[in-house]
């Protein structure tokens, strides 16, 4: 089993991005790793308990950056961060140690193609859980590491990302198989062509719009240590200005985008800092979309108050009308699930729970609607589908990636927002504080892209889109049909080991 455990885990490492050397295809090792830790398995226990290690070590290698925020920022000292990633690869250890246990299952019933397919649907319904339980957190998605090579990932936009992993999986399943089954050989040949033939065709027709809507990304590249300084605002507010300034007069942009919290301060506080964003928006005439954090007092007496992860929309008069709260908070980062029982400080360098957005919408300025993703919330599909629902014309995430430095997070977080610009055939601006900045066309392809660690500008011309994918129109029937097929094969598969024990005794 050692070499199973080996193959599922260096695939996870290598095929996922990283900073040392990433193989796209690499990653299909690993659910044929794990599938093939099921098949050989000599009992359930055995299959769980190894796909258990495989899924852990595989997620510790993508997850091994949380040390930075956790320590550094977090203040936390290093006993105490040291284990949190790898207490939290443990946790999703547990879905692929379910995969490979349904494959045992399925492994003593069912071969050749029905085995493949069941493979895929059961991955699919893996990864749908991941982003759904506990607050989710579908991090590991398959299909996102081949955010490298746009033609392959085109099925996205047919059955989102979650959907195409387990096509992938339906492959590498079929792949293993081969040489006991012939039917899986053709299946893997007409998986791989398909996918292939599919993808080019998309990425030469997908028309991405008339691109005449001029958007330019400010990345400040503002150190985390310093950011939250008092005595450093005012240093902050003139480095994305004069960046600002230097956009406006090459490009003469539409919008300008400043990242996730580019201004640590309340921007609702009629405060100097404010003006001097609101004089930058009036004397350029150009509207700014920029991250800051907010409050609402909810009690006067007591003068009791929630705060918010906001993006506001400020015009070209300096007026802020529009705004975004942030939906999906991080866990034990902009709040505490378990507050009562956890004595750890938060993450986050600011007094208070952050609460989440509620009924938002794009934000919408001269026809173009802006579909707002806040820091990870590019990662869950539901949320960029729920904005263009909406109405959104181009998706917009703004993130601070400084907190993971200079590990793969960023990288990771850059594949899996390429994967929504795909599902959603949207434009998708990405902005953040150190890097990866970059614009992403319908189709996944990077037009631009920012340098890390660098304060730079990025101007692109866009367009806006209305059209919808054939996964925006599926996506709830499709997630219901997967989760109905997955629960039914397998009900059927432990109906049948029930009765053929019976029959055995």
């Amino acid at each position: 089993m050692f070499k199973l455990i080996l193959i599922a885990t260096l695939g996870a490492w290598i095929g996922f991005a990283n900073p040392l050397f990433q193989f796209p295809l690499a990653a299909l090792a690993f659910p044929l790793g794990l599938a093939w830790i099921g098949l050989r398995a000599t009992s359930g226990k055995k299959a769980f308990k190894y796909g258990w290690m495989s899924g852990t070590l595989a997620a510790v290698g993508c997850f091994y950056w949380m040390v930075i925020p956790v320590q550094i920022y977090g203040g936390l000292p290093w006993f105490i961060a040291l284990p949190c990633p790898v207490l939290l690869a443990a946790f999703i250890g547990l879905y692929f140690a379910f995969f490979s246990f349904g494959m045992y299952q399925a492994g003593r019933l069912l071969n050749g193609i029905p085995l493949c397919l069941l493979a895929g649907f059961a991955w699919t319904t893996m990864e749908m859980l991941m982003g759904t339980l506990l607050s989710g957190f579908p991090w590991i998605n398959l299909a996102s590491a081949f955010a490298p090579w746009p033609f392959a990932i085109q099925g996205a936009s047919l059955v989102g990302a979650f959907g195409l992993s387990g096509i992938l999986t339906t492959l590498a399943v079929a792949v293993l198989l081969y040489s006991t089954y012939r039917s899986a050989l053709w299946l893997a040949l007409g998986l791989t062509i398909s996918l292939t033939c599919f993808g080019l065709y998309q990425t030469s027709t997908v028309d991405v719009g008339s691109r005449d809507y001029t958007v330019s990304i400010i990345q400040g590249n503002v150190d985390q240590g310093l950011k939250w300084s008092p005595s450093y605002q005012a240093e902050t507010i003139k480095n994305y200005s004069k960046l600002s300034l230097d956009a406006i007069h090459a490009d003469a942009p539409d919008l300008i985008i400043w990242p996730e919290t580019a201004m640590p301060f309340y921007l609702q506080d009629h405060t100097p800092f404010r003006k001097a964003v609101e004089m930058l928006a009036r004397d350029t005439n150009t509207p700014i979309v920029t991250g800051s954090p907010a409050y609402r007092i909810i009690n006067m007496k007591t003068n009791a108050y929630v705060l918010y992860n906001r993006a506001w929309l400020m015009d070209s008069t300096g007026r802020t009308t529009q705004f975004y709260d942030k939906e999906h908070l991080v866990p034990f980062g902009e709040y505490m699930p378990l507050e009562k029982w956890v004595p750890f400080d938060k993450l986050v360098q600011a007094a208070g729970n952050f609460k989440s957005g509620e009924d938002n919408h794009p934000l919408r300025l001269n026809g173009v609607a802006l579909g707002m993703l806040i820091c990870y919330e590019a990662i869950f599909p539901e949320l960029a589908q729920k904005q263009v629902e909406r109405g959104a014309t181009v998706l917009l995430n703004i993130s601070n990636d400084a907190w993971f430095g200079n590990t793969s997070a960023p990288g990771q977080h850059l594949s899996l927002s390429i994967m929504r610009a795909v599902e959603q055939g949207r434009w998708l601006v990405r902005c953040t504080n150190t890097g990866i900045s970059a614009f992403i066309d319908p189709t996944g392809r990077i037009a631009a892209v920012s340098n890390q660690f660098r304060a730079e500008s990025l101007s692109l011309k866009i367009a806006a889109l209305n059209k919808m994918t054939v996964y925006h129109q599926i996506q709830n029937r499709l997630a219901l049909f997967v989760y109905v097929m997955t629960l039914a094969a397998f009900g059927f598969i432990g109906y049948a080991a029930i009765r053929n024990k019976g029959i055995a005794t």
